[in-house]
């Protein structure tokens, strides 16, 4: 099986991921992963939405599982097969915000405990680094502002939503006054830019 990560938004496909899906006869994806990539699907291909995460690992060997973003942020890599990466929205954030991703740490929230993000958060930001937070729909940011605010009022918060698509925007901030996002489909870049 192949897993292909199809970008964090339309256009950030890679070459190889275009050749892999306009060549397969059965993709599984989420809806978002499966209308990003329709123009390249060739007819008379099997597309299924995915409904059940914990089934992949079985699927056939010729199958290909669309993975949004790369599938190895946060993603699908973990399954068996070769996977083929996307452009993920951390190479999109530090491209729009002109950070080298050198000096990035990533922390993931999505589906995971939020607390533990935020420590980690703050370990990442005590080491120097610039945090790049992946998280779900019902992080919170002001939160994670509340946490930051005692030792690292100066810092900036970025939140970026949409990356990649027609309506992306990047909202800046403070602990102190900290970014509202009005998209479910966000994510955070902390530290002093």
């Amino acid at each position: 099986m192949k897993i292909v990560g199809v970008g964090c938004g339309p256009g950030m496909l890679t070459e190889t991921a275009i050749g892999v899906i306009s060549g397969a006869d059965l993709i599984y994806g989420s809806k978002r992963a499966i209308e990003t990539v329709r123009p390249h699907i060739r007819e008379g291909c099997t597309v299924q939405e995915i409904r059940d995460y914990r089934g992949l690992g079985s699927l056939p060997d010729h199958a290909v599982i669309l993975s949004t973003g790369d599938p190895m942020l946060a993603g699908l890599g973990y399954l068996p097969g070769e996977v083929i990466p996307g452009i993920s929205s951390l190479q999109l954030a530090a491209a729009r915000l002109h950070l080298s991703l050198a000096q990035v740490s990533v922390v993931l929230a999505h589906g995971r405990d939020h607390s533990y993000a935020t420590e980690k958060t703050l370990l990442e930001l005590s080491r120097g680094k610039i945090v790049f937070l992946v998280p779900d729909p019902k992080f919170s940011v002001p939160d994670l502002a509340k946490a930051l605010a005692p030792a690292y009022r100066e810092i900036t918060m970025v939140v970026l939503e949409n990356l990649g698509y027609p309506d992306e925007s990047v909202l800046m901030g403070t602990p102190d006054n900290p970014p509202p996002p009005a998209s479910d489909l966000f994510s955070l870049v902390i530290g002093d830019l």
